[in-house]
């Protein structure tokens, strides 16, 4: 029997690298991110614990691309366990007024097209027993966010979506909201603060992992934290 397979789309650092490490023993991993020295560090720490990687170096928003991997994971595994999409481009704050034309565009194809395009991309390749995850941000909508927050809304509202399509016939797809954790994106909106005080990425991707455990029959469009 095979090993299970789990494809992280922003495993770099982060929440993503957390899922990574955690899933190792149990899934191969394929890692997706910009940062090679990044995935590099990360598959270190994983084959340091007898795990096995296979490092994707790729801009999420490059269509072609990303659909050659999905090609590779389909000829090599036929099917995947696991998706895990924490890739997105975090936008400065900024009021809306003021909304650089620049971090606009980004945000949206980081955000929201890409996520577009990778969900029918990957969609072939969940089994009906297979489990996608998506990450909402419940300060998106508020003041300031601008581009992040609306790009962000949007992502997760297509998740949603695809979530209550599904809730009869699998793929599990949850929609889960992480405590505030020491990342580069928090550290992008705010500065300074006593990092002791968040929760570390790992500890979060494990209490996702346990949770999903539990919510086995819980409709995925539903599920809460």
């Amino acid at each position: 029997m095979r090993k299970k397979v789990a494809l992280i789309t922003g495993a770099s650092r982060g929440l993503g690298a957390a899922f990574a490490e955690s899933l190792a023993h149990t899934h191969h991993i394929v890692a997706v991110g910009r940062t090679t020295g990044a995935l590099e560090a990360l598959d270190d720490r994983i084959q340091a614990k007898g795990g096995k990687t296979t490092l994707a170096p790729m801009d999420i928003t490059q269509k072609e691309a990303m659909a050659h991997l999905c090609r590779s994971l389909f000829e090599r595994w036929g099917s995947i366990d696991f998706w895990i999409h924490t890739a997105i481009h975090v936008a400065p704050l900024t009021p809306a007024a003021t909304l650089d034309a620049k971090d606009w565009e980004k945000s949206i194809a980081v955000n929201v097209t890409a996520t577009g395009i990778l969900i029918p991309f990957i969609a072939p390749l969940l089994k009906d027993t297979s489990t996608a995850l998506f990450f909402d941000d419940s300060k998106a909508g508020k003041k300031f966010f601008s581009a992040y927050g609306a790009s962000k809304a949007a992502q997760i509202a297509l998740a949603h979506i695809w979530a209550s399509e599904n809730v009869r016939t699998g793929p599990k797809i949850y929609i889960l909201e992480p405590r505030p954790m020491p990342t580069a994106t928090r550290a992008r909106f705010h500065p300074g603060e006593d990092k002791s005080k968040l929760t570390d990425p790992k500890i979060e991707a494990r209490r996702f992992l346990n949770s999903i455990t539990h919510w086995k029959t819980k409709p995925a469009a539903d599920t809460e934290t």
